[in-house]
């Protein structure tokens, strides 16, 4: 700086120009105004100048006369260039040249006369005065100063003490205590306080501190004392101090610091006059302790809830009780005086909220609140805060309450008008009040108040950019419920009311964010303050006190206190009593019974404490077994339907729980919507229904109500309506009905990866009840606009929407049924006619309406080809009928009526009944039969409506394009088992559905193939079924053979229902022809042989399923058994031997699987009780003798003759051309099979079983001693290929009846593909034993050979259903097929009734078989042939098929021209042509055996096609209708003709 303002070149050139630039430069400075770095500046200049002089560089007189002319600039340079030479005085004396010091006093001394003495004085050092001559010496000097210092600093000028000064003083108190009501001002008095200062020499600051004293003791006049102090204090830091000691004063020990000197302070702080950082630190106690003390009261109350947790012994729990006490009493004899607290309460009642906000900071959280008067004085402050708003929104109707004033206080917050003013101090404040706010319910119900009203704003507001801005308030409401208020609710103590007022503005929340409240309030709120933690523990002390007393007999003061409980803590109360329900489910009654004082607010709380429950993902939803479901979530599930039935509690959470739950792929939790269903709408699924439930099940809506279920659930109006309700406000309905029907499947494939079978099952079946349940709870609940809305039409249900086809049938049938009655009752009132010929027209025209557009939907549901046979109209109206459609249940009807009558009477006859419940009782019991007899009359007029109009459809349902076996094959893949296997009614409507299909004599229905098929073999259908299914199926079966049993049981019935039937035709032409002609009829005796063979098929499905071991085979056939006990089985050994195999599995099982024993046991005790009811074979269908017998105990093995006349009807094909060798084939083949499995069964029983029981000893003999030459004989006659059995096995001849049934049938390919591999696992079981097997079929087929010949010829004529080239692709299909199913041999005749066992009759099949010959010497005999058949067999096999190929069917008209010839001789032919068609002698173990065989007999059958092939093709049905004839009339030379009939054959 000294460069740029004294330049060297100002020195060098001094005289000519530097002094004139030095001196410009002072005056330019001193033009300019006094600033501060401009007098800088000037400084600067003139030191550099001075210090040149001292350097020498520049004579003193120069520069003094220089400093002479500066000093007229201005008036301060003097004492500028005094502190100028003070600086330099300073940093002169301290060097060491003592040129540089002389000159400088030089100067000093020249420049004398610009600067006073005075100021040089006071600026120089003493010395340096002395050396100038201003003063004599310094010592003297400094010696003076020091006596003027003390005498003004430190000598008292001032009184400080009051009795220094007591008149000054007391004139000061009496001023300062005058009345101020006055006009006196804080300016006047201040006036006098400064006189008395003056006057007395009263020490100011002594002043101050009175001032503060008075001000104390009038702490409320606020408006004098603050603008006095104001205007009387200089600095703030001095008041502060004061204020400082004040509070230090009452910190000793048990010191307490008055409430006044609070209240300045706060004073003092809210108008800024002291800082709060400055006070903060003279007050205790310190922010450290406050922390400590604050861990140590969580800490307390932990270890509380701790020990209230756990199991103290009595007399260790009075010990603890007395410590406590103590602890207790030591903390309440004196707590420390907190002046922090103190000052905040001050603060707060002023209404200063931003300091006591920043005091309430410094410490933890809620620390301040959880002092009471803290809580209440920020309570007092928000009540001021929201009166405005309050009273202008808050203020129900009616209420006046009491108006709060406002605080006088003019700096006091500002008090809110609008909701948005809220969030500016309000929403703040609460949070910082959390869960205190209990300790005012005043305040707690305003501010819940304002959020209802403030939600209904919300609501109601239409406009979306104010709904925006209203969202945050709505989210800081959230946040106070969460944070305040319900925290608050849990301190109260058991306030309903407040309770109650919560409710109302949490139920206009969505019950999402109410649960999402309740879950912050369960399993967080309560671990964040002490006084909760203690709270959760004692709630939950006196829940398990509670609970353990509680009892059915106690329910109402248990009740009682349960509700008083739950009040303030419902959270923690409900889930210690679900955790015991879960447990216990004894419970669930008693805690249902004892809920009924329970808040809304509280039934909320339940209802997300039972789906919290329910979601717990530490439990697990199945028992270690795997194959049931859990305990405690049937527990949960019971408890659900109970408390939502009886209490007002929203279901939405629980049914959007359930659909997540589906959505998720978890059918778990479909148990909770079956109860909640079943007892909210009194809806009952259960397959285990009486028959007069089931009956009652078909009738209207009451009937069911009355009859239909096991529990009369009563009153279900109002619960059903909010079920109703909550489905359709959440839009749940339809979701949850399609999520159902796509989760049965699911089960399987998605949820049924590691799981056991029986639990897989066990959800399909819960998933698909609960769909039927859900199902009829919205057919019979919802409006038909409802209904209709939501329901989309079946094709888009099942394209769409993937819904299997008989859900997607069950969800619409109520759909249209509503439609036809509503466009019914349209066309009624559109045309007035009572006429009930005009009404059946009008409903049928209704029909057509509604269902025309059903039929074009359902054509998209199948391939094209499915409706060659079937008509959309069929099966339209097939999947839309129920069995209310059917027929009236008047014996359900009369039932109840007759129950009611009983009622009334009992009524009338209670004497103890007061007389007013005795009329009310006898009036609900005649309105409940005035509306049974109602709904009948109504029933039976709409059952014949739709009969009429099934009888105008009926001709137009099938179509026959193609086979009536295949017809009938679709109708029921498509129709009946997808259907029977629905419902137990839906069981029931499929039998009655195909009873009315045939009394309706619809075309090209043949109702004897549709049983036929339905009971042939149900071993696949039985093994594919659930439990439940299995019930279902069993009842199917069951209502069949109720129908087939009536028919059975009186010749009268069946010709009367079946006689003229077209559905009982043998003979199907292709012309369409369908009756008329008594000889196409089956007849009566032929149909009861049909149907031994159907018993006899189920016995032997039966039985092998028994024998699989498989645990849902086993179970499924033993459900199925018993649900067709009351009709089957009624032949005595069939029933025996079913008796002997169920004691089996009892046996076995007993150890193994319980539930199987218990089933076996169950049937096995019903079927000794049926017993009675059995009849011997000979009874229940006509058995002929044996023309001749050989010996006794042997069986006649003469020509089958079983329903000759059906079965000659049922070879004509529809159109004919059936070929005579391809048949004679089939026959030999089942000939040869036939005989595998009887030779086989024989060891296999005599191996096992020991000897029959009407076996006798001699008879055995005789059969040896026979067997033995016939052995000798076969043996020759082997040698021969020509001559060999197989080749003269041409046609064995079948059962005739199955002639009529299986011949005609095509076998569906999936029969075909099950019926493949059932062989294969058969045969791969047992070829351990082939070669013994083999040599049991070589001996048998040569025993017969002449009787195969013979009846080669009689089959010859009959023709297989199959069209030619259908039969020539499935022909080796169709002989495994029927090897397969045709069960019963037919060379057996005369077996014996009382047969105990199938095992034991195997041995009376044919008179040669025996066990004499060792094994041993069989084998390699048996080896050796069976090897040799099988190279013979192969070549055949190849020119055979060549052969097949260039087949010529001529003979078809030759056979016509002898239908009517053929027919004559064949009605002439008497009963006893037929033997028994489905031998009980055969028994499952022989057909088993048989088809383990099945490799040998069919390699041996394989030699024979040749012959065969040769043989028919030449032999004319003339010829055979001979050779039939001769052998009906001549039976006592049967063996003669055997042999003719082989060599013409030949």
């Amino acid at each position: 700086m000294a460069a740029l303002i004294f330049p060297s070149d100002w020195l060098k050139n001094w005289e000519k120009s530097g002094k004139n630039e030095f001196l410009q430069f002072c005056q330019d400075i001193a033009g300019k105004p006094s600033v501060h770095e401009l007098v800088k500046d000037l400084q600067t200049a003139l030191y550099e100048l001075c210090w040149h002089v001292i350097q020498g560089n520049l004579k003193v007189d120069v520069a003094a006369s220089l400093l002479a002319d500066v000093m007229d600039l201005r008036d301060d340079l003097p004492s500028i260039l005094a502190d100028v030479f003070s600086i330099l005085d300073i940093e002169t004396s301290c060097l060491e040249e003592k040129r540089k010091r002389d000159h400088f006093t030089q100067l000093v001394g020249a420049c004398l006369f610009c600067v006073p003495d005075s100021v040089l004085k006071e600026r120089l050092d003493p010395e340096t005065l002395e050396s100038l001559g201003l003063i004599k010496q310094a010592q003297q000097f400094n010696q003076k100063i020091v006596k003027i210092k003390t005498k003004l600093f430190y000598k008292q000028q001032k009184f400080n003490l009051l009795r220094e000064e007591n008149e000054g003083y007391a004139k000061l108190i009496t001023e300062l205590g005058q009345d101020l009501s006055s006009n006196l001002t804080s300016l006047l008095v201040l006036e006098n306080i400064k006189s008395l200062i003056g006057c007395f020499n009263l020490d100011p600051n002594r002043v101050l501190d009175i001032i503060l004293e008075v001000y104390e003791c009038r702490s409320d006049q606020d408006e004098f004392f603050i603008p006095l102090i104001k205007s009387y204090m200089c600095e703030h830091q001095t008041l502060c101090h004061m204020l400082g000691f004040k509070f230090k004063f009452h910190q000793e020990p048990n010191g307490e610091t008055p409430r006044s000197l609070y209240h300045i302070a706060a004073a003092l702080l809210q108008h800024n006059l002291i800082s709060l950082e400055d006070l903060y630190v003279h007050l205790l106690p310190v922010d450290s302790s406050i922390v400590e003390e604050h861990k140590r009261e969580i800490l307390e109350a932990k270890q509380i809830a701790r020990k209230l947790t756990m199991v103290v012994v009595p007399s260790e729990k009075t010990d603890d009780k007395d410590k406590e006490k103590e602890k207790e009493d030591e903390k309440n004899e004196k707590p420390p005086d907190n002046q922090k607290l103190g000052l905040l309460e001050a603060l707060l009642q002023i209404g200063d909220w931003q300091h006591a906000q920043s005091v309430m900071d410094q410490m933890p959280a809620f620390y301040a609140t959880s002092h009471k008067t803290i809580a209440i004085a920020l309570c007092q402050l928000l009540h001021y805060s929201v009166e405005p708003l309050y009273r202008r929104a808050g203020v129900p109707k009616g209420a006046k309450g009491r108006l709060m004033t406002r605080m006088r206080n003019k700096q006091a917050l500002r008090p809110a008008e609008t909701f948005q003013d809220l969030s500016r101090d309000v929403f703040t404040m609460l949070c910082y009040l959390g869960p205190h706010l209990s300790h005012d319910p005043i305040l707690f119900a305003k501010i819940v108040r304002l959020g209802k009203s403030f939600m209904k704003e919300y609501q109601s507001e239409s406009s979306q950019g104010t709904k925006d801005k209203m969202d945050s308030l709505l989210s800081c409401f959230l946040s106070i419920a969460d944070q305040v208020l319900l925290p608050s609710l849990s301190l109260m103590e058991c306030n309903a009311c407040m309770s109650e007022e919560l409710w109302g503005f949490f139920k206009l929340f969505p019950y999402h964010y109410r649960y999402r409240l309740y879950g912050q309030w369960k399993n967080e709120t309560y671990g964040t303050h002490p006084l909760l933690v203690k709270i959760k523990a004692q709630t939950v002390d006196r829940a398990k006190y509670i609970m353990k007393r509680l009892t059915k007999e106690n329910v109402k003061p248990s009740g009682r206190q349960i509700g008083k409980l739950s009040h303030s803590n419902p959270t923690i109360l409900f889930d210690y009593i679900l955790s015991q329900i879960q447990w216990y489910d004894n419970l669930i009654t008693p805690v249902v019974d004892s809920l009924k004082y329970l808040t809304s607010l509280n039934y909320d709380v339940l209802a997300y404490c039972i789906i919290e429950a329910l979601a717990n993902p530490e439990k697990e939803k199945m028992k270690h077994d795997d194959t049931t479901i859990s305990s405690w979530l049937q527990s949960l599930a019971s408890l659900c339907g109970a408390v939502f039935r009886k209490y007002p509690i929203e279901l939405a959470g629980l049914l959007q729980y359930v659909t997540n739950q589906l959505k998720a792929g978890k059918s778990f939790d479909l148990l909770i919507l079956k109860e909640v269903v079943q007892k909210m709408a009194g809806i009952e699924i259960t397959d285990e229904m009486t028959v007069e439930q089931l009956e009652a099940m078909t009738g209207g809506e009451q009937l069911k109500a009355e009859g239909g279920y096991f529990g009369q659930i009563r009153n279900t109006k109002k619960s059903s309506q909010r079920l109703k309700d909550a489905l359709l406000d959440h839009e749940l309905a339809l979701p949850l009905c399609l999520l159902m029907a796509q989760q049965r499947n699911g089960v399987v494939f998605s949820e049924g990866g590691e799981k056991h079978l029986k639990l897989v099952g066990k959800l399909y079946d819960q998933c698909h009840d609960t769909l039927v349940q859900f199902g009829g709870f919205l057919a019979s609940n919802l409006s038909t606009e409802d209904y209709i809305k939501r329901v989309p039409s079946v094709d888009v249900l099942c394209n769409q929407f993937h819904t299997p086809h008989d859900a997607a049938f069950f969800l619409s049938r109520p759909m249209y049924a509503h439609q036809i009655l509503s466009k019914y009752d349209e066309l009624k009132k559109a045309e007035k006619g009572n006429r009930q010929q005009q009404k059946v027209h009008k409903y049928i025209a209704a029909c057509e309406q509604v269902m025309t557009p059903v039929h074009e939907a359902v054509v998209s549901l199948h391939l094209p080809k499915v409706w060659d046979d079937l008509r959309p109209q069929f099966y339209a109206t097939f999947w839309s009928l129920t069995m209310y459609d059917l027929a009236v249940p008047n014996n359900a009807y009369d039932r109840e009526v007759n129950k009611l009558k009983m009622q009334i009477k009992a009524i009338d006859e209670n004497t103890e009944m007061p007389l007013n419940k005795k009329k009310k009782e006898k009036e609900r019991c005649t309105a409940l039969q005035d509306k049974l007899q109602e709904e009948e009359k109504k029933q039976l007029e709409h059952v014949q409506r739709v009969l009429q109009r099934l009888k105008l459809e009926k001709d137009n349902w099938l179509l026959a394009k193609s086979t009536k076996n295949e017809t009938i094959t679709k109708f029921l893949q498509l129709c009946i088992f997808p259907r029977c296997v629905f419902s137990a009614i839906d069981a029931v409507y499929c039998a009655r559905f195909v009873e009315l299909v045939h009394q309706q004599k619809t075309p090209n229905f043949c109702t004897l193939l549709c049983y036929d098929r339905v009971f042939s073999d149900i071993i696949y259908t039985v093994a594919s079924c659930t439990e439940n299914e299995s019930r279902r199926y069993g009842r199917f079966l069951c209502c069949m053979l109720e129908t087939v049993t009536r028919w059975h049981s009186d010749r009268a019935i069946y010709e009367k229902e079946c006689g003229n039937y077209p559905g009982f035709l043998t003979i199907f032409r292709a012309s369409g022809f369908d009756g008329g002609n008594k000889a196409d009829q089956l007849d009566y005796e032929n149909f009861r042989h049909v149907v031994h063979k159907w018993h006899y098929k189920l016995t032997k499905a039966s039985v092998h399923c028994l024998e699989t071991g498989e645990y849902t085979h086993i179970r499924n056939i033993l459900i199925v058994l018993t649900k067709i006990l009351p009709w089957y089985p009624k032949v005595l050994n069939l029933g025996q031997a079913l008796e002997c195999r169920v004691h089996k599995i009892f046996q076995e099982e007993k150890e193994k699987r319980p539930d199987l024993y218990a089933l076996a046991m169950g049937y096995s005790g019903q079927l000794k009780g049926r017993k009675v009811h059995m009849v011997p074979e000979n009874e229940f269908h006509h058995k002929e003798q044996p023309v001749r017998s050989t010996t006794p105990g042997t069986v006649q093995n003469g020509p089958g003759k079983t329903a000759g006349t059906a079965a000659a009807s049922a070879g004509k094909t529809e159109d004919g051309s059936a070929d005579d060798s391809e048949k004679s084939k089939d026959k030999s083949q089942a000939v040869q099979k036939t005989a595998s499995k009887t030779s086989s069964a024989a060891n296999k029983v005599n191996n096992s079983n020991g000897s029959s029981t009407l076996n006798s000893a001699k008879g055995n003999k005789e059969k040896e001693e026979k067997e033995k030459t016939v052995k000798e004989k076969k043996e020759k006659k082997e040698k021969n290929p020509a001559n060999t059995p197989e080749a003269k096995a041409g046609a064995k001849d079948k059962p005739k009846e199955e002639k009529v049934i299986d011949g005609k049938e095509k076998t569906p390919k999936a029969d075909k593909d099950k019926r493949k591999e059932d062989k294969k696992e058969e045969k791969s079981k047992n070829d351990g034993k082939s070669a013994e097997k083999e040599r049991d079929v070589s001996n048998d087929s040569k025993t017969k050979e002449s009787v195969r010949v013979e009846k080669s010829a009689v089959a010859g004529p009959l023709k297989s259903v199959v069209p030619r080239s259908e039969g020539l692709e499935s022909e080796r299909e169709q002989k495994r097929r029927k090897v397969d199913t045709h069960s019963s041999p037919s060379h057996s005749s005369a077996v014996k009734d009382n047969l105990n066992d199938f095992k034991d009759s195997a041995p009376k099949h044919h008179p040669n078989h025996s066990t004499a010959l060792s094994k041993s010497k069989e084998k390699d005999e048996e080896k050796k042939d069976s090897d040799k058949s099988r190279d013979r067999s192969k070549e055949r096999e190849k020119k055979e098929e060549r052969k097949d190929r260039k087949r010529d069917f001529s003979n078809s008209d030759r056979e016509m021209s002898q239908e009517a010839k053929r027919r004559k001789d064949e009605n002439g032919m008497s009963s006893s042509k037929h033997s028994k068609s489905a031998s009980p002698s055969e028994s499952p173990h022989s057909n088993d055996s048989g088809k383990r065989s099945k490799s040998t007999s069919k390699d041996k059958s394989d030699v024979t096609k040749p012959e065969k092939t040769s043989g028919g093709k030449k032999e004319s049905r003339h010829d055979k209708d001979k050779s039939e004839k001769k052998r009906d009339s001549t039976g006592a030379k049967e063996d003669k003709k055997h042999h003719k009939s082989s060599e013409k054959h030949r």
